[in-house]
């Protein structure tokens, strides 16, 4: 080999040129002689066989042509030049064997065309004309001669190469062994010189690696025996021929011919490759994988092979493929020195498997890298947490409050977490935590500490769009599902604030909206707030800094609102499983804890005498205080519907509201709201008593865990009526409601709201309304009554069978018992009963009186009952809800008389809504009251009532006619004058609103108002300081940019009209 190394004849300074690239491929096709019909490269099995009598005629010709045939002189001279620095494929020319006399004339002939090639390729190229394409290369072969040397190549492997492999590796029948050695250097050193140009090279290594690399294994790392007449140097030599060519090719295919070198790891059939082969492939196979992209070169050699489409989606399915695959990535090769120094240099790469682009190969990638990452969690935890996992969580990790930030390296306005970066640190743990699905401690451990952020971003990307919504979603659900639940429920209270838990966004971070739909993180002053502001910061970032501290408060207010409703959505889709009622639980237990605390400790702020740190204590527990007020009526508001999956569950609650009793009886501010809570509990007791839940004996056992907190409750709690129910329940629990008291029906009808002897919906999975749990110390259900009246549950709770006695319910102090009468004068009117019609006004004023109550389920339920008789009865109703309306406020009550406005507010455009079209006959009413209301000293009536006028303008369209200019006037000097922000809001929302119901009609309708509203909407875009404000205004201008398109540009209908004549 290294013969053929040393020097190329000096072609230039000869005194004949050397011969041309063609007449080497006519030498070989000659020696070959001409293909048979239909032969190609493509198709080499159907080439015709060349017999010994052919290949010495052949090789007679060749050397007459050479000898005597003119333009021949120069190849001749080439050749044996050639043949002087290889003695052992001279010696074959001359042999007596025709086989490997044609191989060794082969290669000879090949070594000079490379030759050639070579010196073509480094004279100077021959410039192209003006505006002519480049001329191909000097040793450019074309498709004829490209086609005639992969068939010289065939023809010199298959005879040359192949014949002298050692038994294992090529055919048993070959020459003897004494002479097969030196044959297959002389033809593999050949070869591999062929190989250094990329001309010969690439046909010669995409057709025959394999062989080559058999050839230089066998000579190279094989036992003597089969490399007789080799020194050691040569062999040596193809040790390193057989390492450059492995790093010179594409390393899928070297991965994959080294992978059918070494066959099957415990094949022992006749055929099967020698066990030294089998090591060596292996060594050579983690060679490969220690390389630089060595991962991604392994696995794409064993993934690789499918052409796409089916196949591919096919290969991506294959589990147990990709399975084999990560634990042969997972396990330590035998060369390495250290199993560390395996994991540093493997893992950067397992985790760049997750982002490969290619979308044919993608799942199979991932799904690798996913398998590969849970092999290495499982066999060495450690190091898989600490190159793996954190390295996968470092974004994540970056922006947690639990890390300590340099900050007075980074100045305001620096992105922490690129939006791109932060992307695919989420995409990356949904494919290996939730898509592996693999709930090992390990996982669970790591991945908790970031469920804060991971959680603030699924907050920020509900307020935006974002991709990030759905990921963050999936990861959490999937770590609420798999952990313990003890361990869920403290996430969540830590996700809630409750509890530290889980670090959460640090206070200098904020989310940024992305330019491609995601998030960044970046760093943010923060503002100190006053008294008022204390408090928790909320995970969705803090508050930027502002000259207006009530603005900045105002948006602190408000992430934590979206915080608790982000948590409210979260649990949603966890009420199958039983987390949410579970968690509810919780925030009861805790509501009681807190309770107590706040009664155990002074209060500083009305003892002299406190320390700054007591009072700092204590509005830390108030703070704590509302959290879990909050959660708590958010919790009943969203998913109340099916909370309880259990009775196990239902028994809980109870338990903890009748513990809550025990501790603390009703009394002093809040006992009305305290006796509500504890009447809806033993409610809720008499009704799975009564049977509205079909029980078991086991369900029995359950609540008997009740007994000892109704006993207390029956001897201690200071309401007799409540003493005497708690008592029955007591009872009916022990003798499994055999012995049952008429006084539990009366309970459980007066909390459901049904009649004696009907049939009442299922509790269990229900739970109480909002009203039922808020604490003592922060409700005013008292305001306006007697504070030491009784709640607790009347002996004699009414039970209507008539249109009377709901009237009288109506008026019940007990909130459930008036909201269900209420329902029920909604579903008279409904179904227009004679005797509700003929009430009508007496409805109405019960109605009205009902809608001025605090409670939520009452009014809301007197809303409803109004706009339906509203809408049943427009003529006769109407005109008193808009005088109710339009009454201005006076006196002391004007906060009251301002919320009433707003709930009447909200019953008009429900009836507005009902009426449909037959709303255009009260336009005029309608409208007027709205724009009196958006005058209104009060700033939320104002912002009410241009809400409300905004949805009237889109419901009547095209109706509104000439009063469009009262509407412009007003929207307008709202917009541009009013001091609150809140307002002007609402005054841009009724242009949005306005041009939405108009749509195609806006140039029509608005045509002399339209360039007054385009004004108006740039001046708020470029004037407004208030960001939502501005928003509203540029979505105006989407929709009237949209509009005027859909005016002056048409869409075009392509049309084809056929006419018959008669």
């Amino acid at each position: 080999m290294a013969a053929l190394t040393d020097s190329a004849p000096d072609m230039a300074g000869g005194a004949q040129p050397g011969p041309e690239p063609a007449r080497v491929l006519e030498a070989l096709e000659l020696l070959l002689g001409p293909p048979a019909d239909g032969d190609s490269a493509a198709e080499p099995s159907k080439e015709r066989a060349l017999c010994p009598e052919t290949l010495r005629r052949n090789a007679a010709a060749l050397e007459e042509r050479l000898s005597g045939a003119a333009g021949w002189a120069a190849l001749r001279q080439l050749r044996t030049a050639v043949l002087s620095r290889a003695p052992a494929l001279a010696a074959g020319v001359a042999g007596p064997e025709p086989g490997w006399a044609a191989a060794c004339g082969l290669l000879a002939l090949l070594l000079c065309l490379k030759e050639r090639l070579a010196a073509l390729a480094a004279a100077p190229a021959v410039p192209a004309a003006p505006g002519a394409p480049p001329p191909p290369g000097a040793d450019t072969l074309s498709v004829g001669q490209e086609r005639a040397l992969r068939r010289a190549l065939r023809a010199a492997v298959g005879l040359g190469l192949l014949p002298h492999l050692p038994p294992g590796l090529g055919p048993a029948l070959g020459p003897p062994p004494g002479s097969r050695g030196a044959r297959l250097f002389a033809a593999v050193a050949a070869l591999v010189e062929l190989a250094r140009l990329p001309a010969l090279g690439a046909p010669l290594l995409a057709r025959h690696l394999r062989l080559l690399l058999c050839g230089l294994c066998a000579l190279g790392h094989g036992p003597a025996a089969l490399c007789q007449g080799v020194s050691d140097a040569e062999r040596a030599q193809c040790r390193e021929a057989l390492g450059d060519i492995l790093d010179r090719v594409y390393q899928p295919l070297a991965v994959q011919e080294l992978l059918v070198l070494q066959g099957q790891p415990k094949q022992r059939c006749p055929g099967a490759a020698p066990g030294w082969l089998r090591r060596l492939c292996g060594h050579l196979l983690s060679e490969r994988l220690l390389r630089p992209s060595g991962v991604q070169a392994v696995v794409r050699g064993v993934l690789e092979g499918t052409d796409g489409g089916a196949g591919a989606e096919a290969a991506a399915l294959d589990w147990r493929k990709c399975d084999a695959v990560g634990k042969i990535l997972a396990a330590c090769p035998q060369q390495c020195l250290s199993l560390e120094d395996y994991y540093r240099q493997v893992c950067p790469q397992i985790l760049d498997l997750l982002h490969v682009q290619d979308k044919v190969s993608a799942r199979q990638f991932q799904r690798v890298a996913t398998s590969t990452v849970l092999s290495m969690a499982r066999e060495q935890p450690q190091l898989a947490e600490r190159l793996l996992l954190q390295p996968l969580l470092a974004p994540l990790r970056r922006c947690s409050e639990a890390t300590e930030l340099a900050l007075q390296d980074l100045t305001a306005g620096a992105v922490l977490v690129p939006e791109a970066e932060l992307g695919c640190c989420v995409e990356d743990v949904l494919k290996v935590f939730v898509v592996g699905n693999d709930s090992s401690s390990l996982l669970l451990g790591s991945l908790q500490p970031v469920l804060g952020v991971v959680f603030s971003l699924y907050s920020f990307a509900r307020q935006n769009v974002s991709y990030l919504r759905s990921p963050c979603l999936d990861i959490l659900l999937w770590f609420l599902e798999k952990a313990e639940r003890e361990q869920a429920l403290a996430v969540l209270g830590g996700l809630a604030g409750l509890s530290s838990h889980v670090p959460t966004l640090h206070p200098r971070c904020q989310l940024q909206v992305g330019s491609e739909g995601g998030a960044a993180v970046v760093l943010q002053e923060t503002i100190r707030l006053g008294a008022r502001g204390s408090g928790g910061v909320c995970a969705g970032g803090t508050v930027t800094c502002s000259s207006d501290e009530d603005e900045a408060l105002y948006q602190k207010i408000s992430l934590e609102q979206c915080h608790v409703e982000s948590l409210v959505e979260l649990l949603s889709h966890c009420q199958k499983s039983g987390l949410a009622g579970d968690f509810f639980i919780h925030c009861l237990k805790e509501l009681t804890q807190v309770a107590a605390e706040d009664e155990e400790a002074p209060n500083p702020a009305v003892e002299p005498g406190g320390s700054l740190l007591e009072l700092e204590q204590h509005q830390a527990r108030q703070g704590r205080k509302l959290l879990v007020l909050q959660l708590v009526a958010a919790l009943c508001q969203g998913v109340s519907d099916t909370v309880f999956t259990d009775i196990e569950q239902v028994q809980q609650f109870l338990a903890a509201v009748l513990q809550r009793a025990c501790a603390h009886p009703a009394q002093g501010p809040g006992a009305a709201a305290e006796a509500q809570t504890l009447a809806m509990a033993m409610g809720l007791v008499a009704a799975v008593l009564g049977g509205a839940v079909q029980l078991k004996s086991s369900d029995f056992a359950v609540l008997k865990r009740l007994v000892p907190l109704l006993e207390e409750l029956s001897r201690s709690y200071p309401e007799p009526l409540t003493q005497e129910l708690a008592s029955d329940l007591r009872i009916a629990i022990l003798t499994h409601g055999a012995c049952s008291a008429g006084s539990l029906g009366t309970a459980a009808h007066g909390l459901m709201g049904t009649q004696p002897g009907t049939a009442a919906p299922s509790p269990a999975g229900r739970a109480p309304s909002p009203p039922a749990h808020r604490d003592s110390s922060s409700m005013g259900q008292s305001r306006g009554r007697d504070p030491g009246a009784s709640a607790a549950p009347r002996a004699h709770s009414p039970a209507p069978g008539g249109l009377q006695e709901l009237l009288e319910s109506a008026c019940d102090p007990q909130p459930p018992a008036r909201a269900a009468a209420l329902r029920h004068l909604a579903s008279l009117v409904t179904q227009r009963d004679p005797e509700a019609v003929r009430l009508q006004e007496k409805l109405l004023q019960v109605f009205l009186e009902n809608v001025q109550h605090e409670d939520a389920f009452v009014y809301l339920s007197a809303i409803q009952g109004v706009a339906l008789l509203s809408s049943e009865y427009p003529e006769r109703i109407l005109p008193v809800l808009l005088a109710q309306y339009e009454r201005p406020a006076q006196g002391k009550e004007d906060t009251m008389a301002a919320v009433t406005r707003m709930k009447l507010g909200e019953v008009l455009m429900r009836v507005t809504r009902a009426l449909g079209d037959m709303v255009f006959r009260h336009r005029e009413p309608l409208i007027r009251a709205f724009l009196r209301g958006a005058r209104d000293p009060d700033g939320a009536l104002r912002a009410s009532s241009l809400s409300n006028l905004g949805e009237l303008c889109q419901h009547l369209g095209f109706q509104l006619g000439s009063i469009i200019h009262e509407v412009t006037c007003c929207v307008t000097a709202i917009a541009r004058t009013d001091p609150e922000a809140e307002v002007r809001r609402a005054a841009v929302h009724v242009v949005v609103l306005l041009l939405r119901g108009l749509s195609e009609k806006v140039t029509e309708v608005l045509r002399d108002v339209l360039r007054d509203l385009y004004r108006l909407l740039k001046h708020v875009a470029t004037a407004e300081r208030d960001a939502a404000t501005v928003l509203h205004a540029q979505l105006a201008l989407e929709e009237l940019d949209a509009a005027m398109r859909r005016v002056l540009f048409p869409p075009q209908t392509l049309e084809k009209k056929i006419v018959v004549l008669p």
